[in-house]
């Protein structure tokens, strides 16, 4: 079978199917939920599971749902695109149209109040992968105009939000940076390239959020990366695949001065971006937390100035089980309220 994106798939079921089906109802129909085809990454190999003719319809509410559901049950052929349109018999495939109300998807979806105005708690509780998804992915339809707003409302953090999140950012650079010369130092070949990727992955992180993209799980941090003009792909890929440790620091800082002239130039900071000794040891760093700190002073709101640098939740958690549930990010979240820490001893 010759290979069409999947958000294509989806538009021509809605075209050619459900739409139809739902002629004179008040609906919307999108896909913003998970998948690869949301975020425009799919390829060949995503076709062998979960992938297909899927779509999303939304209607105003609950009693609505049924006759929504009756017609487009109705229209529905067996296959389309070669595919089959329903869920399999023992739930392995995720295939098929789902109908809900909208208001119950995106309470149950993004775990928001009002997803037209969440909260500076909201914001920082809602892993970057999910907001990816919700405001990526393709609406092909909305006769409601919720989804619309909501997606519109989620397109990018706020900015004193934006400035707190690249401030814990270069906060968590800041607290490594230096490892990557202590290990190779001490004979720690292995220990000094964990830190590299490590720092690689959190200078990738920063580049997306200095372009206002919210960065995706590990599967697609890279190939959403690779697809940022001027990003320092080559200083990460050289620190990656060096094998004595003065010249990963050297690529690792060299991509880090990168960043942080970008920050300079899209936020408006004013942070010499020279390299800088770690104290008098020998080894060669940014100094990524004056870029923290000129982030954090100007940030207007005084209770998130004064929050602990630890960010959005993707910043301070790294399980799955977690970051898969917004329930269960927002009580992560959730405790991180109090004054901002002194420094941390390294």
């Amino acid at each position: 079978m010759t290979f069409t994106p999947g958000l294509a798939v989806s538009r021509r079921l809605h075209d050619q199917v459900v739409g139809p089906a739902l002629r004179g109802r008040p609906y919307a129909a999108a896909r913003v939920d998970t998948g690869s085809d949301v975020l425009g990454f799919d390829t060949t190999r995503s076709m062998d599971h979960d992938w297909g003719p899927r779509l999303q319809v939304f209607v105003a509410d609950r009693n609505a749902a049924a006759g929504a559901r009756a017609a487009i049950d109705a229209a529905l052929p067996a296959t389309f695109h070669g595919l089959p349109t329903r869920p399999s018999a023992d739930g392995g495939e995720r295939l098929g149209v789902t109908v809900d109300a909208l208001d119950d998807y995106l309470r149950d979806s993004l775990g928001l109040a009002d997803p037209a105005r969440p909260t500076t708690t909201e914001w920082l509780a809602l892993p970057t992968q999910r907001l990816a998804e919700f405001t990526g992915g393709a609406v092909f339809h909305d006769g409601l105009g919720g989804l619309t707003a909501a997606r519109a409302a989620l397109a990018c953090y706020p900015d004193d939000v934006w400035r707190y999140v690249l401030a814990a950012q270069w906060t968590r650079i800041d607290q490594e940076e230096p490892f990557v010369g202590r290990c190779g130092e001490a004979g720690d070949d292995l220990g000094s390239r964990i830190v590299a990727a490590r720092l690689a992955r959190d200078l990738m992180r920063l580049w997306l959020l200095l372009e206002r993209r919210y960065p995706p799980y590990a599967k697609w941090l890279g190939t959403a990366f690779a697809r940022l003009p001027g990003a320092p792909h080559d200083a990460l890929t050289a620190a990656l695949a060096a094998t004595d440790w003065r010249e990963r620091e050297r690529h690792l800082v060299a991509a880090a001065v990168r960043a942080g002239e970008r920050t300079n130039e899209v936020l408006g900071t004013a942070v010499d971006p020279t390299p800088v000794r770690f104290h008098d040891r020998p080894y060669t760093v940014l100094g990524a937390a004056r870029f923290a700190a000129a982030l954090t002073a100007t940030i207007t709101d005084p209770g998130l100035r004064d929050r602990p640098p630890v960010g959005a939740v993707d910043q301070f958690v790294d399980s799955t089980d977690v970051l898969a549930h917004v329930g269960r990010a927002r009580a992560a979240a959730g405790g991180f309220e109090g004054p901002r820490s002194g420094p941390n001893e390294r």
